[in-house]
């Protein structure tokens, strides 16, 4: 047993933890141990944007989650990557920069408890966190850690897409990120001269420079420790897991839990905090009864819609051997090239339908057909929008299968358990082959690849959806905020029932925002930082923002 002692010990070195260990030892006094269960982030295809389907494909970084046979997608069991290396998940993401509307933030602070959580309150950390290539505004940042750049794009389908999109009757948006989300435009990575900018490059690195943060790497934690005979709980440490021995490490302020949206309600439930019921069929001692630990599990589903193209422009070209060669020494030497983006260079947000207030289906548009993790090779010129629903209403779980910190725990999303769910995803299919269809396509396009032109009945693309849809990798809620019985932590993380232990990660989102995770993410930490240490919150904005005037009658 270990004697060691800190103030903070954060658990789990993802897009928050980062963060944190950042944050927390800008104060010298303070001493932080930062513990991930996975490897060191050397991996050049961490680190070249192009490359992100290896680590996102394979179980060497990444924890490889599957969840259990899914009841209304035809019984799959759906691939749930989460990052488990140096920069968590945002060292094998696909680097999409995206905030979510502002209405996502307005409805979060809706909620008791939660009014310090609006738009007006998180868009100063935004911009606090941020650097933009192209500069600062009132929305954007110009002088924070994370380095954000735009896509240029130079291959003429990204064009083609926004162009389409304007055909189509949708707007332009010159920035998702600032004023107006909805539209079509140019799309933001986290990617900086050409090397992905994970937030273990953007907050860690410079952090390891100080003598009060220590990181440890392929550190399991096994249970959070709880003072014994204190009402209520007082969590004063964790036991980390060394072979066949058990570290006990000692907090003298907090724990701070940063797995994500399924490895805290995991550490959680493990350490007695959870659903008594749960707990005790599981032979765990109940430290705090909360029944909403693990639940509420929300992700955005998405489907590909893809074509055939008549020129032979897309990446397809990119993927024989030599080309692969030829790509990676140009990156390695000069950081240019292909292998310097995400090749998600544009996308778009639209409203499903008339009535509906902001946008609540996304696209991401990229030159290639082909699975998104890189499990099936592309295999012809073709290109492809991926479109999903922003806001479901499907809730799953995350629960135990047992005891063992070991064992991977039961994830079960439920998709398109909804009629609305349903409803929206087969409006995504329909207003993108619409897209499609636009004169600026003409050129390019070629036949329908999937879903097929033939399927056309909300029975037929349901049946689509069940077997090609496709998880977005965007997990979270189910350590929500709140002050509600089913709630599990506060506005500041604090997890209700117990002292000195907070979650900050995705999971403590009361609702998924419309739009990728990794920015709101970072933003929520260094937020919620700021109130770890006492600080007084950044002044707030009031930078206004568009919603669609005629949004009541007119979907576009």
């Amino acid at each position: 047993m270990s004697a060691e002692n800190f103030d903070y010990i954060i658990v789990g070195a993802g897009s928050a933890g980062c963060v944190l260990a950042n944050r927390l030892t800008e104060d010298p006094a303070v001493r932080v141990l930062l513990l991930e269960a996975g490897p060191g982030d050397r991996s050049i295809f961490i680190h070249m944007p192009s490359a992100f389907a290896y680590p996102l494909a394979n179980d060497k970084y990444n924890w490889y989650y599957h969840s259990e046979p899914e009841p209304f997608m035809n019984n799959r069991a759906m691939y749930c990557p989460r990052g488990r290396v140096l920069g968590g998940s945002s060292s094998i993401n696909g680097m999409v920069y995206i905030r979510g509307h502002a209405l996502d933030y307005e409805s979060w602070a809706s909620h008791e408890g939660l009014e310090n959580w609006s738009y007006a309150d998180c868009l100063p950390y935004f911009r606090k966190a941020e650097t933009r290539a192209k500069g600062g505004d009132a929305y954007r940042g110009d002088s924070g850690p994370l380095n954000v750049s735009t896509g240029a794009c130079i291959n003429p389908l990204y064009n083609a897409f926004i162009e389409a999109g304007q055909q189509a009757g949708y707007a332009y948006t010159a920035d998702m990120n600032g004023y107006r989300q909805e539209g079509f435009g140019p799309m933001d990575m986290t990617v900086h001269k050409g090397r992905r900018w994970s937030t273990a490059m953007a907050y860690l690195r410079p952090a390891l420079k100080r003598s009060n943060l220590q990181v440890r790497t392929r550190a399991l934690v096994a249970r959070v420790a709880f003072q014994p005979g204190s009402s209520p709980a007082r969590a004063v440490g964790v036991e980390v897991a060394n072979g066949h021995r058990i570290d006990m490490i000692h907090a003298s302020r907090e724990v701070i839990l940063c797995g994500g949206a399924i490895n805290s309600p995991q550490l959680l439930m493990l350490s007695g905090v959870g659903n008594p019921d749960h707990l005790r069929a599981l032979g765990i001692r109940v430290v705090a009864p909360l029944r909403g630990v693990g639940a509420n599990l929300q992700d955005h589903l998405e489907t590909y819609v893809q074509y055939a193209c008549k020129e032979p422009i897309t990446l397809y070209s990119a993927m024989n051997p030599l080309a692969k060669a030829q790509i990676g020494l140009e990156w390695l030497v000069k950081g240019t090239g292909l292998g310097a983006t995400n090749h998600f260079e544009s996308g778009g947000f639209i409203r499903s339908e008339a009535g509906v207030k902001h946008p609540d289906l996304q696209y991401h548009f990229l030159p290639m057909a082909i699975q998104y993790d890189g499990s099936a090779p592309a295999s012809f010129h073709g290109f492809q929008a991926h479109v999903g629903p922003m806001r479901p209403t499907s809730r799953g779980a995350v629960t135990l299968k047992s005891a063992n910190p070991k064992e991977a725990p039961r994830i079960l999303f439920n998709y398109m358990a909804t009629e609305q769910d349903r409803k929206e995803m087969r409006a995504g299919i329909r207003l993108t082959r619409e897209i499609f269809a636009q004169k600026a396509f003409d050129r390019f396009r070629g036949e329908a690849v999937s879903p097929k032109d033939h399927l056309q009945t909300d029975a037929e693309i349901d049946a689509h959806i069940r077997e090609h849809g496709e998880s977005a990798l965007h997990p979270s809620c189910t350590c929500r905020m709140g002050m509600d019985e089913m709630a599990v932590t506060d506005g500041s993380g604090r997890v209700h029932g117990v002292t000195g232990l907070r979650v900050i990660d995705a999971s403590v989102m009361p609702d998924v925002i419309s739009g990728n995770l990794n920015a709101p993410t970072i933003m929520l930490a260094e937020k919620m930082a700021d109130a770890i240490r006492g600080k007084a919150p950044l002044p707030r904005s009031d930078a206004p923002f568009f919603v669609h005037p005629d949004y009541q009658t007119a979907q576009r």
